[in-house]
């Protein structure tokens, strides 16, 4: 049996055990999306992971509205981010980034022009931003001859990635932001060639995809989906008829990894009764998939025992466990987080989890 502390090799990473970190936002960086020196340590301090998937980092200005959120799209933003990468390789670690741009999932005061989706709406509820909650701002629709520059965007921050050190990248197309609006015909309600059909609807994330190997190569090319359920109001009405295609997609590709992001109906972080889409996408999906969501030690090692999964990523147990893995082998119980420091700026809740005695 397959075991959670088996090394894996995931594209042209060799990891060496299955217990990936998760993306986690926690808004370390500047004002100006600039990563800052505490995060070098934190991410070092999380380096026994298999992999670390580094928290969502915006693509352009236009696509990141989280406040204090890091992004990569210039020269001042990757060389902050090379005593990151350089820190968690000391550490015996390896580290990709998650690349995003959130869609309708931002406001004006921080991106300083009106939201873009795949059509005209707005995201329910509130967004974060440098002035406290606001509500949701309407997006437009974005344009056909825009396309081509925001896969520009996309191909500038896998480069810059691997200029600022990262062992690769993830492409974010889940979690309700830009390309899960194209994915989902919840929102996408457009009527030209990246809307209607299925196929349709998954063009812009293979074009992203396309561009990113590209650029750095499908051996480090990552994406991560979340096909089941409702998320920030995104949903669709048969998501096997979008997302089984777009897994199989993938595969085609020969990305080194597809992460899917499954709550259920007793979800911590989000419910769901939509069933998971895992056991079928593993019969397209040929490359190392990763699973995500609420799950204990003795349900990620369940999921490999199943061949469902390859690898687990557990998101916030690293938060205040950076030595997760060490606590898994060893059967010791798991510190909890304080949700109060998950977005605040500073080292309380981000540096101060200390590791198992």
């Amino acid at each position: 049996m397959t075991s959670l502390f088996d090394p894996i090799r995931i594209g042209a990473i060799n990891a060496p055990n299955r217990i990936i970190m998760a993306p986690l936002t926690r808004g370390r960086a500047t004002r100006e999306h600039v990563p800052t020196p505490i995060m070098a340590e934190y991410y070092a301090q999380r380096a026994s992971a298999g992999l670390i998937v580094s928290e969502a980092t915006g693509i352009s200005p236009q696509g990141l509205g989280w406040p204090y959120a890091p992004g990569i799209w210039s020269e001042e933003q990757v060389e902050a981010w090379k005593p990151v990468t350089q820190a968690v390789h000391e550490a015996g670690g390896r580290i990709i980034t998650q690349i995003w741009h959130m869609g309708r999932a931002v406001h004006s005061s921080v991106t300083g022009e009106q939201p873009v989706s795949s059509s005209v709406g707005k995201a329910p509820g509130e967004v974060h931003t440098y002035e406290g909650k606001k509500p949701y701002e309407e997006a437009r629709a974005l344009r056909l001859d825009e396309i081509p520059g925001l896969l520009d965007t996309y191909e500038r921050a896998a480069r810059n990635a691997m200029a600022a050190g990262f062992d690769g990248v993830q492409i974010h197309a889940a979690n309700g932001y830009l390309i899960d609006e194209f994915l989902r015909n919840g929102v996408n309600h457009r009527t030209d060639a990246y809307g209607g059909s299925p196929e349709n609807r998954i063009r812009l994330l293979r074009e992203v995809t396309e561009r990113v190997i590209a650029t750095i190569g499908a051996d480090r090319t990552s994406v991560r989906l979340s096909p089941n359920g409702e998320t920030q109001g995104v949903d669709d009405s048969d998501p096997a008829a979008v997302f089984l295609p777009a897994a199989r997609m993938l595969s085609d590709l020969g990305i080194a990894s597809l992460g899917l992001r499954e709550p259920g109906p007793n979800g911590t972080f989000g419910t769901t009764t939509v069933p998971k889409l895992s056991p079928r996408i593993r019969e397209v999906f040929k490359g190392v998939l990763i699973l995500n969501s609420d799950y204990t030690p003795e349900l990620a090692q369940e999921a490999l025992d199943s061949g469902v999964a390859d690898a687990i990523s557990f998101g916030r147990p690293f938060i205040s466990n950076p030595d997760l893995p060490e606590r898994i082998r060893r059967h010791l119980p798991l510190a909890p987080d304080n949700m109060k420091t998950w977005y605040s700026q500073g080292t309380e809740g981000y540096l101060d989890y200390p590791p198992a005695s």
